[in-house]
């Protein structure tokens, strides 16, 4: 079932899953509207931390089955918490360690159907049991990873995978604009 946009006005848009009870099945078509409503959240929007914090939000609260979502930003050598929906997290976590500092390194997709299986795992929330994290680049660089964490084995599927992919895409593109309209150019 396709997760209903309410248009609250011309610039806030929410997502509505409330219809979308036990399933966790999105389609291309979902994941195209996830797309088009952040980059209706970033429009004109001159801070990253506002852009990142609306994402994780969006994602939260649109997908089913997910008890964690949001983003490690890179400072140095280290993944740091930023903005996030769910349980308190890790705050560091450092590059090429657990699933969120290996997708980083590989600057690649990694989905993990059982995170118990996943050799160097980094548990902040118990209740996990798959994960996915995309990796994001701005303007060619590393500039952090996002995070979804679901208490559902092998929750995460190719659809999934494509989705948020072209979600993190969307939000890059935000991202860039951001830091190139003289706004914030990482957030605090």
């Amino acid at each position: 079932m396709p997760v209903e946009i309410i248009v609250e006005s011309e610039t806030n848009l929410c997502y509505d899953n409330r219809d979308r009870k036990g399933g966790h099945d999105m389609t291309e078509s979902d994941y195209d509207l996830l797309c088009r409503q952040l980059a209706a959240l970033t429009d004109g929007v001159t801070e990253q931390v506002s852009d990142l914090a609306n994402a994780a939000s969006v994602l939260y609260h649109a997908l089913d089955n997910v008890n964690w979502a949001g983003f490690y930003l890179l400072r140095g050598d280290t993944l740091v918490l930023g903005p996030f929906m769910g349980r308190p997290a890790c705050v560091r976590i450092p590059l090429g360690k657990g699933v969120c500092g290996t997708a980083a390194v590989r600057r690649d997709t990694v989905v993990v159907p059982n995170v118990h299986r996943f050799p160097g795992h980094i548990a902040c929330d118990a209740a996990s049991r798959s994960e996915i994290v995309v990796p994001l680049t701005v303007d060619g660089d590393l500039y952090g990873v996002l995070d979804i964490d679901s208490p559902v084995p092998e929750r995460f599927s190719e659809t999934d995978r494509a989705g948020l992919e072209a979600f993190a895409r969307t939000l890059e593109r935000a991202l860039s604009q951001a830091a190139a309209s003289g706004g914030t150019a990482e957030p605090v």
